[in-house]
């Protein structure tokens, strides 16, 4: 006899509750968050922008800097625009398919952004280890492969995610205490045996994750030790600050993930509200500050980005 009757109705909607206790201050919250997100869309079709139109930016690190513009509008859109709803018009119900997709997209789009970030690790290694040889592997086709074996791992990886929820059997309780759907947070409202659901969602994207970690580890090494061959102070410090905005982008995109799930796993005395302001701020601030980073600390894409800006004045001047 199956642990669970397969063809046992799913309710037709869930519903997302928001921020428990916290429900007074939905408004006031989404102020800041409607501005982050609104910021978050614009610098990054900035960035996207300057790096289409400027033919001196078709190399490897900006092919890979727009990925990740892209994986950090996926990232965001895919869970703020149903956040604000919720916010301002209590729109907390959510079908069961349009959950699973945004499950999909938000798991999808963080396993994305982390293969992108191993793979520009990849990248100022080779800049720095082998500057000689560095258009020599990297070119455009080799990055685009890149982008396609970052989409085609974090598929495999994430779709059965979705698969093992759509199986599980709901007996009525439906009501999500988050913002946005994850899975775990999806499973637990199933009345069947879920360890799978735990086992698989903590494990097998962690793991992929770690990998990356590692990848990025060893990368760094490797760049640290060229560096300390370097025969100046001055060819060191020019060399690390072309990985400076790369290591402040891994900063603010692993250290907030694993503060929130250690956070979610072992810190059982954290009220509930904090977890989901923190899991609501993990979506919202590193897509908002990877274009900031990038274009505040890559001298070609702020030259740009002025000269765009300034444009209409410098060619009024000039009339």
């Amino acid at each position: 006899m199956p642990l669970f009757n397969l063809t046992s109705p799913a309710p037709v909607t869930f519903i997302l509750a928001g921020i428990p206790g916290m429900e007074k201050s939905h408004i006031w919250i989404s102020i800041p968050f409607c501005s982050m997100y609104l910021v978050t869309v614009l610098g990054n079709w900035v960035v996207l922008f300057v790096i289409r139109t400027e033919r001196s930016l078709h190399q490897p690190v900006y092919l890979f800097l727009s990925m990740l513009a892209v994986a950090d509008l996926t990232l965001s859109t895919t869970t703020v625009p149903k956040m604000l709803a919720l916010y301002w018009f209590s729109a907390g119900k959510i079908s069961l398919g349009a959950c699973l997709t945004q499950m999909f997209f938000l798991h999808f789009s963080f396993s994305v952004e982390s293969v992108i970030l191993s793979a520009m690790a990849l990248d100022r290694f080779v800049a720095i280890c082998h500057p000689l040889r560095y258009t020599a592997p990297l070119t455009p086709s080799v990055v685009v492969k890149a982008g396609l074996v970052a989409l085609l791992r974090s598929f495999c990886i994430i779709l059965p995610c979705v698969f093992l929820p759509k199986r599980l059997p709901f007996c009525g309780h439906n009501v999500i205490p988050h913002t946005y759907c994850e899975h775990i947070g999806v499973a637990r409202l199933a009345c069947a045996d879920i360890s799978i659901n735990v086992v698989y969602g903590l494990a097998v994207p962690i793991a992929a994750v770690a990998v990356d970690v590692l990848l990025i580890a060893a990368s760094y090494v490797l760049i640290l030790l060229a560096l300390f061959r370097l025969p100046s102070r001055t060819a060191r410090h020019k060399a690390f600050n072309t990985c400076s905005s790369h290591l402040c982008v891994i900063l603010l995109f692993y250290i907030p993930a694993f503060f929130t799930i250690l956070t979610h796993r072992f810190g059982r005395e954290i009220p509930h509200h904090v977890h989901i302001l923190l899991a609501n701020m993990y979506v919202l601030f590193p897509p908002l500050l990877n274009p900031i980073v990038y274009g505040a600390w890559t001298q070609q894409i702020k030259e740009k980005v002025l000269g765009v800006f300034n444009c209409p004045k410098s060619c009024l001047l000039q009339e």
